[in-house]
């Protein structure tokens, strides 16, 4: 693909009693998001223009049966059901949670077939998606399978990237989860994802301790002695630059981050809440370790405000834009892994 080519987006528009609609169609009202990217979003021409209506918008949506026949300059629509569906804001409802994944499902086989270039997905109710056929904790759990990837939760901003060793794990049982292996398959991961997905060719990782102040020397809890310490010594014999493990509590305040490329937590809420207190509305989940892009808002369904056209797209804009840097920059880093003479004669 040229630079001036435009990237084609695909977007699931998640669950649609929620905000994911609105921050889509706030984004692409102003009609400069349309300069560097097509967007294709999996839903309905109808229930698009149930919102579009609601919310007063002047977007229009360019109905389609398939991503192929996507149109530059528009915002295309691509119908994955055509019945008319009950909208309520607000409310958690299971035949809308079918909704959310007949769109993600739709929008991950375009992007497996290669007729979207990466994935953009709105906000999902992690409770009402699940099914016989659908039993996954969330996006990055189901795509993992998906695209047959080993995937990583990454959140990034301008300012700070976080990595996570355990996601979606119930903290009783996030230490248990962290292994060895885990740990270098974690790391290689986000290792991987600097060098190719961000242009860092020796990035510098940080890896927060599991117990609080590292476990005390055993004080409290020995698995940072007995599991995390000794896997980072090994992967350091590498010539990684990987440190620590670092006490969470003072990592952030103290802006020690700022001296690293990324960050390794070691539970979910460990990494998101010093994240999402510094980056919120300009950060962006980003599925790492697989071989095709998928980005994402640092936000959820936020019924609370659900309907009142009053949302946030900064963070919706910002996971488009990140999705096609990153897919750039990929391409970048596939050209120069293939022909380093070219990298030395720029």
């Amino acid at each position: 693909m040229k630079k001036d080519e435009k990237i084609i987006v695909g977007i699931s528009i998640g669950d649609l009693n929620g905000i994911g609609a609105e921050i889509v169609i706030k984004t692409y009202e102003d009609p400069r998001s349309l300069e560097l990217n097509t967007p294709v979003i999996f839903a309905s021409a109808k229930t698009m223009q149930f919102f579009k209506n609601h919310f007063n918008s002047k977007i229009n949506f360019y109905g389609i049966e398939s991503p192929e026949k996507a149109v530059h300059g528009k915002v295309n629509v691509v119908n994955v059901w055509k019945e008319p569906v009950k909208i309520e804001f607000g409310t958690e409802d299971k035949k809308i949670g079918e909704y959310a994944i007949k769109s993600l499902e739709a929008a991950t086989n375009a992007l497996k077939e290669g007729t979207i270039d990466v994935l953009v997905t709105a906000p999902i109710n992690k409770h009402n998606i699940q099914s016989e056929t659908f039993n996954f904790p969330g996006h990055t759990d189901y795509l993992a399978k998906a695209l047959n990837g080993k995937s990583l939760m990454f959140m990034v901003s301008d300012e700070l990237r976080v990595g996570l060793l355990t996601d979606h794990v119930p903290l009783k049982d996030a230490s248990e989860t962290i292994t060895e292996d885990l740990i270098k398959e974690k790391i290689a991961t986000v290792t991987k994802s600097l060098k190719q997905d961000f242009g860092i060719r020796k990035p510098k990782i940080a890896v927060l301790a599991i117990n609080p102040h590292a476990g005390d020397n055993g004080v409290i809890g020995n698995e940072d002695d007995v599991v995390l310490k000794p896997a980072l010594e090994k992967i350091k014999k590498d010539g990684s630059l990987v440190y620590g493990p670092y006490s969470a509590d003072s990592f952030f305040g103290s802006s020690t981050y700022r001296n690293f490329d990324a960050i390794i937590a070691s539970y979910h809420d460990q990494g998101l809440i010093p994240f999402k207190t510094i980056a919120f509305g300009k950060g962006v989940n980003y599925t790492a370790g697989l071989d095709k892009v998928r980005t994402s808002p640092d936000h959820g369904t936020a019924y609370e405000i659900a309907g009142k056209g009053i949302a946030d797209e900064s963070s919706m804009k910002q996971a488009i834009v990140t999705a096609i840097e990153i897919f750039r920059k990929r391409e970048e880093y596939n050209i120069y892994s293939k022909n380093p003479l070219k990298r030395l004669s720029r």
